[in-house]
């Protein structure tokens, strides 16, 4: 009883009215489905999923290329120096969500994942035939960040144009897609490095990304009663300075935003520099480096219960009540549970916890948004918030890179940078959870 009075408190609909006369027997008993039951609701989840797969799911594997790249190609440059590459994949991704979301509330998403597709494959296979550091950056490190950027957030806002209810839960299941892809593409990669060589490795997953763009492009639909906003008239999508002052007189929303930027220093850091802490300690770990490259599909594993179960509870008990205790617990699990590995076994369950705890904190952030906004502004509040988010997301990793380099190989440093900045960014996101907005009142 509780959890259904909990979910009723969450949810703004009134309850049905009751049939002023009985459906005649001679009529269908069937009734037309509610906006959240409807197929086309259905297909965009699912396209959403395949859309996410193909580019967090890369998103979250590029640990793998950084120890390949630490051997191979960018051997003669510092962790710090490599890191810089998937450092501006994040920048460039969370940057253009401001203006991406922009031109979502206006043309709605069909352009965007059609072009964001195209730059994708491209940057893919551009970076299969890349030889030097400047390559990589344009290639994998711009490119890549872009085609990412045009596929992640038209998919995530179609999605919860589609649903209110069991909005967390939906954008739980299309986030799982990033968890999923970033089990698949470790363990593709690292089999196909060794079998066919790197340029082809990547040439496959390029038409793997392919072929679920495709499919993206083809299920993925705004909700039929998703409204423009005002301020996302067609020939104002430039002008987004206006939009973003009205998001930040929300002190909801700031406070969110704030929150989420001190989060994002060290939350990808894990995803970044887990093999080299393991290629590092190795001798007292006793893992093997085919079993290493394992620990990125070990992540990702624990991220796909953590953006489905936690999300569908969110619509019970409130989206701002778990997305603050996911991302605490994130920081705590890297500050006591990272260092102290003595054997595999602890190490493998730092990777599947943090994997959990850390999706559930990206999978719950678009919901809240959603939450606190006016209908028709959610591309633009979602995309808002990452361009916000890119700036601490560009130096987080380099400076776990600096860290390191500078306390000579030590991972002391890099540790307590990651959690601590976390744990605080979710001490933040707690304020906005008690704030009160007067323009928009709903509950959390």
């Amino acid at each position: 009883m509780a959890l259904q009075a909990g979910a009723q408190r969450e949810t703004s609909f009134p309850s049905p009215k009751p049939p002023s006369s009985p459906i005649p027997m001679s009529s269908t008993t069937s009734q037309s489905p509610p906006p959240e039951c409807t197929f086309r609701a259905q297909l965009t989840v699912f396209g959403a999923f395949l859309a996410l797969f193909c580019t967090f799911g890369q998103f979250n594997a590029f640990g793998t290329f950084q120890t390949w790249y630490a051997a191979h190609q960018l051997h003669h440059l510092s962790p710090s120096t490599i890191a810089w590459i998937g450092s501006l994949q994040l920048w460039v991704f969370f940057f253009s969500g401001g203006f991406i979301g922009r031109v979502f509330d206006a043309f709605g998403p069909f352009w965007l994942l059609t072009t964001g597709s195209v730059i994708l494959v491209a940057s893919i296979i551009l970076t299969s035939v890349a030889t030097q550091y400047y390559q990589l950056i344009l290639a994998q490190g711009i490119l890549f960040g872009l085609g990412v950027g045009l596929l992640f957030y038209p998919s995530l806002i179609s999605v919860s144009t589609h649903f209110n209810k069991y909005r967390a839960t939906a954008l739980g299941l299309a986030a799982a897609g990033s968890s999923a892809g970033g089990v698949v593409y470790p363990i593709m990669l690292q089999q196909l490095f060794k079998s066919v060589g790197f340029g082809w490795a990547v040439r496959i997953s390029a038409l793997l990304s392919a072929l679920c763009c495709i499919t993206a492009i083809l299920t993925i639909s705004c909700g039929p009663s998703y409204n423009p906003c005002k301020s996302s008239d067609p020939s104002k999508v430039i002008g987004m300075w206006a939009s973003a002052r009205i998001a930040f007189s929300d002190i909801r929303f700031t406070l969110l935003a704030i929150g989420s930027c001190i989060a994002a220093l060290g939350l990808f850091i894990p995803y970044f520099y887990i093999l080299d802490f393991v290629n590092a300690t190795s001798p007292e770990l006793a893992l093997s480096p085919t079993t290493a490259f394992y620990l990125i599909a070990a992540l990702n594993a624990g991220g796909i219960p953590g953006r489905i179960a936690p999300a569908y509870l969110a619509d019970v008990i409130g989206r701002f009540n778990l997305l603050v205790p996911a991302a605490f617990f994130s920081g705590v699990a890297v500050l006591s549970m990272w260092l102290v590995q003595k054997v595999p076994a602890l190490i493998i369950a730092f990777a599947v916890l943090y994997g959990f705890s850390s999706g559930a904190f990206v999978a719950l952030i678009n919901p809240c948004v959603a939450q606190i906004s006016e209908k028709g502004c959610v591309g633009s509040r979602i995309g808002l918030l990452y361009t916000v988010i890119a700036f601490p997301s560009l130096i987080g990793n380099p400076a776990a890179g600096a860290l390191l380099s500078r306390q000579h190989g030590s991972f002391t440093g890099l540790v307590a940078f990651s959690g601590s900045t976390v744990i605080v960014g979710s001490l933040v996101i707690l304020a906005a959870r008690f704030a009160v907005d007067k323009r928009i009142c709903t509950r959390v």
